[in-house]
């Protein structure tokens, strides 16, 4: 899986409490047979922070963690 993939994946779980500053990417509101996409999709991004591919700042932008 690409980063961009994985990036455009993450924003399905993005879950939006109500308060503005607690968004977080929740898996439990994944359905049980997407849920490896899923997890693929985090490890691909956690490792392109990792080795500096992209900062975590660029990647709460994209997948909207930031706003």
């Amino acid at each position: 899986m690409e980063l961009n993939e994985a990036i455009e994946t993450l924003k399905k779980a993005v879950k939006y409490p109500g308060t503005i500053d607690q968004k977080h990417i929740d898996l439990t509101v994944i359905p049980v047979d997407q849920k490896p996409k899923f997890e693929a999709a985090l490890v691909v991004a956690m490792t392109a922070i990792k080795e500096g591919t992209i900062t975590r700042d660029e990647f709460n932008r994209r997948v909207h963690l930031d706003t």
